[in-house]
């Protein structure tokens, strides 16, 4: 019996063997199809992702643009309502503080006036309207200003509109 047992599992155990391998190429195969179906499901979920991205950039970007003067227009508000107060008393008062109040605003939010009586003209921060000759002054300077320029945290928003002095 012990041999007969012996045979029956020498018989057996190379199909069994066998069968084990099937059972693993089988789970192998499983698996590896998995994988694919993964990596195919992965560019379109990067796909969506980015589209995603994109579109909250965009939607940030929106914001920024309705909501960014915020602070200024809050700060604006202070002026309106002196402007308010003015027109109904001394209005000469009145705009005397509205003056006061909207250059502390402009200020605030680095708005710089630009009155360069007397400075060398610069193409980037002046805008020439004639030249004319005056004694006593070096060529090249503004002489007159017609409207002051503005500056918005160093760069030229407005150029000041001026008379260059020429030689005479």
């Amino acid at each position: 019996m012990a041999a007969r047992c012996v045979r029956l599992a020498r018989h057996s155990l190379p199909a069994l063997a066998l069968s084990t391998k099937q059972k693993n190429i089988g789970r192998n195969l499983e698996e590896d199809v998995g994988q694919n179906e993964q990596k195919t499901d992965t560019p379109s979920t990067e796909k969506t992702l980015m589209d995603e991205k994109v579109k909250l950039e965009e939607q940030l970007k929106e914001t920024a643009k309705l909501y960014g003067i915020q602070g200024f227009c809050k700060d604006l508000l202070e002026v309106a309502d002196i402007l308010e107060k003015a027109t109904q008393s001394d209005l000469y008062e009145g705009l005397v503080m509205t003056e006061v109040q909207i250059q502390k605003v402009f200020t605030k939010h680095g708005l710089l006036w630009l009155n360069p009586v007397g400075a060398r003209f610069d193409p980037y921060k002046h805008e020439a309207l004639f030249h004319t000759p005056v004694e006593g002054k070096e060529p090249g300077t503004v002489a007159l200003v017609s409207k002051v320029g503005c500056k918005l945290h160093g760069r030229t928003l407005r150029p000041a509109l001026v008379g260059v002095v020429k030689e005479a």
